[in-house]
Protein backbone atom coordinates (compact mmCIF):
# COMPACT_ATOMS: atom_id res chain seq x y z
CA UNK A 1 0.00 0.00 0.00
CA UNK A 2 1.32 3.42 -0.96
CA UNK A 3 0.26 6.85 0.26
CA UNK A 4 1.05 9.67 -2.13
CA UNK A 5 1.52 12.85 -0.13
CA UNK A 6 2.83 16.39 -0.06
CA UNK A 7 4.27 17.65 3.25
CA UNK A 8 1.63 19.27 5.44
CA UNK A 9 -1.12 18.91 2.84
CA UNK A 10 -4.42 17.20 3.57
CA UNK A 11 -2.62 13.90 2.94
CA UNK A 12 -1.29 14.26 6.49
CA UNK A 13 -4.69 13.09 7.73
CA UNK A 14 -4.59 9.58 6.16
CA UNK A 15 -0.88 9.43 7.02
CA UNK A 16 -1.82 9.79 10.68
CA UNK A 17 -4.65 7.26 10.34
CA UNK A 18 -2.35 4.68 8.73
CA UNK A 19 -0.01 4.97 11.70
CA UNK A 20 -2.79 4.99 14.29
CA UNK A 21 -4.23 1.82 12.73
CA UNK A 22 -0.87 0.11 12.42
CA UNK A 23 -1.29 -0.60 8.71
CA UNK A 24 1.94 -1.24 6.76
CA UNK A 25 2.49 1.30 3.98
CA UNK A 26 5.09 3.24 2.07
CA UNK A 27 5.19 6.98 1.49
CA UNK A 28 5.65 8.56 -1.93
CA UNK A 29 6.27 12.29 -1.99
CA UNK A 30 4.62 14.33 -4.73
CA UNK A 31 5.69 17.71 -6.07
CA UNK A 32 2.34 19.39 -6.67
CA UNK A 33 3.92 22.03 -8.90
CA UNK A 34 5.56 19.67 -11.37
CA UNK A 35 3.03 16.86 -10.76
CA UNK A 36 5.91 14.40 -10.41
CA UNK A 37 6.53 11.85 -7.67
CA UNK A 38 9.91 11.73 -5.98
CA UNK A 39 10.83 8.78 -8.22
CA UNK A 40 9.92 10.68 -11.39
CA UNK A 41 6.48 9.21 -12.13
CA UNK A 42 3.81 11.45 -13.64
CA UNK A 43 1.40 11.83 -10.72
CA UNK A 44 -1.53 12.52 -13.03
CA UNK A 45 -1.18 8.92 -14.21
CA UNK A 46 -1.93 7.83 -10.63
CA UNK A 47 -4.56 10.42 -9.75
CA UNK A 48 -5.98 12.30 -12.73
CA UNK A 49 -7.31 14.93 -10.31
CA UNK A 50 -3.71 15.91 -9.69
CA UNK A 51 -4.11 16.29 -5.95
CA UNK A 52 -3.07 14.42 -2.84
CA UNK A 53 -3.84 12.23 -1.06
CA UNK A 54 -3.98 9.15 -3.24
CA UNK A 55 -3.87 5.66 -1.78
CA UNK A 56 -2.64 2.92 -4.07
CA UNK A 57 -3.52 -0.58 -2.95
CA UNK A 58 -1.32 -3.61 -3.46
CA UNK A 59 -3.49 -4.71 -6.41
CA UNK A 60 -2.95 -1.35 -8.13
CA UNK A 61 -6.37 0.16 -7.37
CA UNK A 62 -6.27 3.81 -6.36
CA UNK A 63 -8.54 5.59 -3.91
CA UNK A 64 -8.63 9.38 -3.64
CA UNK A 65 -10.32 12.02 -1.45
CA UNK A 66 -9.09 12.20 2.13
CA UNK A 67 -12.42 11.74 3.97
CA UNK A 68 -13.06 8.56 2.00
CA UNK A 69 -9.52 7.22 2.37
CA UNK A 70 -9.51 7.60 6.15
CA UNK A 71 -12.76 5.66 6.49
CA UNK A 72 -11.46 2.92 4.22
CA UNK A 73 -8.28 2.63 6.29
CA UNK A 74 -10.13 2.66 9.60
CA UNK A 75 -12.45 -0.10 8.36
CA UNK A 76 -9.42 -2.25 7.52
CA UNK A 77 -8.49 -2.23 11.21
CA UNK A 78 -11.76 -1.88 13.16
CA UNK A 79 -9.98 -2.93 16.35
CA UNK A 80 -8.16 0.41 16.31
CA UNK A 81 -11.47 2.17 17.01
CA UNK A 82 -10.88 5.05 14.60
CA UNK A 83 -14.45 4.99 13.26
CA UNK A 84 -17.65 3.53 14.72
CA UNK A 85 -19.06 0.41 13.12
CA UNK A 86 -20.70 0.90 9.72
CA UNK A 87 -24.45 1.35 9.91
CA UNK A 88 -24.48 2.81 13.42
CA UNK A 89 -25.72 6.32 14.12
CA UNK A 90 -22.30 7.16 15.56
CA UNK A 91 -20.68 6.26 12.23
CA UNK A 92 -22.91 8.73 10.45
CA UNK A 93 -21.94 11.38 12.99
CA UNK A 94 -18.29 10.90 12.04
CA UNK A 95 -19.22 11.04 8.34
CA UNK A 96 -21.19 14.20 9.03
CA UNK A 97 -18.14 15.76 10.66
CA UNK A 98 -15.82 14.72 7.84
CA UNK A 99 -18.20 16.25 5.32
CA UNK A 100 -18.39 19.48 7.31
CA UNK A 101 -14.62 19.73 7.55
CA UNK A 102 -14.04 19.11 3.86
CA UNK A 103 -16.72 21.49 2.60
CA UNK A 104 -16.89 24.22 5.22
CA UNK A 105 -13.34 24.42 6.61
CA UNK A 106 -10.92 22.83 4.14
CA UNK A 107 -12.04 24.82 1.11
CA UNK A 108 -12.03 28.36 2.54
CA UNK A 109 -8.91 27.77 4.64
CA UNK A 110 -7.06 26.23 1.70
CA UNK A 111 -7.97 29.18 -0.50
CA UNK A 112 -5.91 31.44 1.78
CA UNK A 113 -2.73 29.86 0.42
CA UNK A 114 -3.32 31.85 -2.78
CA UNK A 115 -0.94 34.84 -2.65
CA UNK A 116 -2.98 36.59 -5.33
CA UNK A 117 -6.17 36.64 -3.24
CA UNK A 118 -7.52 40.23 -3.01
CA UNK A 119 -7.57 41.70 0.49
CA UNK A 120 -11.35 42.10 0.42
CA UNK A 121 -11.82 38.45 -0.50
CA UNK A 122 -9.41 37.38 2.23
CA UNK A 123 -11.31 39.40 4.82
CA UNK A 124 -14.59 37.83 3.74
CA UNK A 125 -13.03 34.36 3.90
CA UNK A 126 -11.70 35.01 7.40
CA UNK A 127 -15.16 36.07 8.56
CA UNK A 128 -16.58 32.87 7.11
CA UNK A 129 -13.91 30.77 8.82
CA UNK A 130 -14.51 32.51 12.14
CA UNK A 131 -18.07 31.19 12.15
CA UNK A 132 -16.81 27.68 11.42
CA UNK A 133 -14.24 27.88 14.19
CA UNK A 134 -16.90 29.16 16.59
CA UNK A 135 -19.04 26.13 15.75
CA UNK A 136 -16.14 23.69 16.12
CA UNK A 137 -15.36 25.19 19.54
CA UNK A 138 -18.95 24.54 20.64
CA UNK A 139 -18.76 21.03 19.21
CA UNK A 140 -15.66 20.29 21.26
CA UNK A 141 -17.18 21.76 24.42
CA UNK A 142 -15.25 20.38 27.37
CA UNK A 143 -14.16 17.28 25.47
CA UNK A 144 -10.87 16.41 23.85
CA UNK A 145 -12.26 15.00 20.59
CA UNK A 146 -14.72 16.02 17.90
CA UNK A 147 -17.05 13.02 17.99
CA UNK A 148 -17.54 10.92 21.09
CA UNK A 149 -14.94 10.50 23.78
CA UNK A 150 -12.03 9.10 21.80
CA UNK A 151 -9.78 9.95 18.86
CA UNK A 152 -11.31 9.33 15.44
CA UNK A 153 -10.49 9.95 11.78
CA UNK A 154 -12.28 13.30 12.13
CA UNK A 155 -9.67 14.44 14.63
CA UNK A 156 -6.86 13.52 12.23
CA UNK A 157 -8.52 15.73 9.62
CA UNK A 158 -9.21 18.74 11.85
CA UNK A 159 -5.68 18.59 13.25
CA UNK A 160 -4.32 18.68 9.70
CA UNK A 161 -6.48 21.68 8.79
CA UNK A 162 -5.56 23.61 11.93
CA UNK A 163 -1.93 23.16 10.91
CA UNK A 164 -2.66 25.38 7.93
CA UNK A 165 -3.55 28.38 10.09
CA UNK A 166 0.09 29.26 10.71
CA UNK A 167 1.27 29.44 7.07
CA UNK A 168 -1.94 31.24 6.06
CA UNK A 169 -1.57 33.70 8.96
CA UNK A 170 -4.90 32.90 10.58
CA UNK A 171 -4.72 33.90 14.25
CA UNK A 172 -6.13 31.12 16.40
CA UNK A 173 -5.75 33.04 19.66
CA UNK A 174 -9.45 33.93 19.49
CA UNK A 175 -10.17 30.20 19.88
CA UNK A 176 -8.01 28.98 22.77
CA UNK A 177 -9.93 25.72 22.90
CA UNK A 178 -8.91 24.95 19.32
CA UNK A 179 -5.33 25.84 20.21
CA UNK A 180 -5.31 23.45 23.16
CA UNK A 181 -7.03 20.79 21.05
CA UNK A 182 -4.36 21.14 18.37
CA UNK A 183 -1.58 20.93 20.95
CA UNK A 184 -3.14 17.84 22.52
CA UNK A 185 -3.52 15.94 19.25
CA UNK A 186 0.04 16.92 18.31
CA UNK A 187 1.34 14.90 21.27
CA UNK A 188 -0.08 11.61 20.00
CA UNK A 189 2.80 9.27 19.04
CA UNK A 190 1.38 8.52 15.58
CA UNK A 191 0.98 12.23 14.89
CA UNK A 192 4.57 12.88 15.92
CA UNK A 193 5.85 10.11 13.64
CA UNK A 194 3.79 11.37 10.68
CA UNK A 195 4.93 14.95 11.12
CA UNK A 196 8.58 13.97 11.41
CA UNK A 197 8.31 11.81 8.30
CA UNK A 198 6.92 14.78 6.37
CA UNK A 199 9.60 17.14 7.65
CA UNK A 200 7.14 19.13 9.77
CA UNK A 201 9.01 18.41 13.01
CA UNK A 202 12.72 18.34 13.67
Amino acid sequence: MKLFYSPGACSLSPHIVLLEAGIPFSLVKVDLTTKKTEDGVDFDSINSKGSVPALQLDDGKVLTEGPVIVQYLADLKPQAGLVPRAGTFERYQVMEMLNYLTSEVHKPLGSLFNPQMPAQTRDATLLQLAKKFDWLTKQLGSGSYLVGNHFSVADAYLFTLLGWTKPTKVDLSRWPLLQSYQAGIAQRPAVQVAMRAEGLLK
